[in-house]
C-alpha cells in the first residue's frame, strides 16, 4: 500500500534560477548540489521514489529535504537564499571549548623539543604536555589524555621521530 502523497512543490523562477546554478557551480559542495537536484525534481512533478531512484538515494532523503524546502517556502528568497535553505540545521550539543587557534598552538607544542620549554625530558609524555599547555596559558584546564587525544585526533601524519613518549600513540607500538 503506497504511503502519503509527497507535497506538491510550486518553485517559481527565481528559485528555480537559484537552484539551477547551484548546480552548476565549481565551488558548490556536492550535498547542496544533490540536496537543489532533489527540488528541482520536486518541482518538476517527480515523486519521492522517482527523485530516490533517479539520483541513487534513498527516500527518506527526499522527503526530508522536500519538506524542509516547503517549510522554508513562507520565508521570501531575499531573506533566506537558495543555499541557505540547503544547508543542514546546526546540530546539538555543547559547543566546543577548545578554539581553532588553541588546537594549533597544542600542535606548535607538541612539535617543539621539550628543552626549549625547560623541561628535563627528551620527548613529551602525556602529563608533561598537559602542564606545559596550562603553563604557557594556553588552556585553562585539560587532562592528559584530552590533551593527547587532541593531538591524536589532529589527522595529520605524525612525523618520523615523534616527540611523544607513548610509543602506542606514535603508531610503533602496534
Amino acid at each position: 500500500m503506497p504511503g502519503p502523497k509527497a507535497l506538491a512543490l510550486n518553485l517559481s523562477e527565481e528559485a528555480v534560477t537559484g537552484l539551477t546554478k547551484l548546480t552548476k557551480a565549481h565551488q558548490t559542495g556536492q550535498q547542496l548540489v544533490l540536496r537543489a537536484r532533489i527540488i528541482l525534481l520536486a518541482g518538476e512533478g517527480y515523486d519521492n521514489a522517482q527523485i530516490a531512484r533517479t539520483l541513487t538515494v534513498h527516500v527518506d532523503t527526499v522527503r526530508l529535504w522536500r519538506q524542509r524546502w516547503q517549510k522554508s517556502g513562507t520565508i521570501p528568497l531575499n531573506d533566506l537564499s537558495v543555499a541557505e535553505r540547503l544547508t543542514d540545521f546546526p546540530r546539538p550539543g555543547a559547543p566546543a571549548r577548545i578554539t581553532a587557534t588553541q588546537r594549533c598552538q597544542i600542535e606548535a607544542l607538541a612539535c617543539e623539543k621539550p628543552e626549549k620549554s625547560g623541561r628535563p625530558i627528551t620527548h613529551w609524555s602525556h602529563r608533561e604536555i598537559a602542564y606545559e599547555l596550562i603553563e604557557r596559558k594556553i588552556v585553562e584546564s585539560i587532562s592528559a589524555r584530552h590533551a593527547v587525544r587532541l593531538l591524536k585526533r589532529g589527522g595529520h601524519q605524525t612525523p618520523s621521530d615523534p616527540l611523544l613518549a607513548d610509543p602506542w600513540l606514535s603508531g610503533r607500538g602496534r
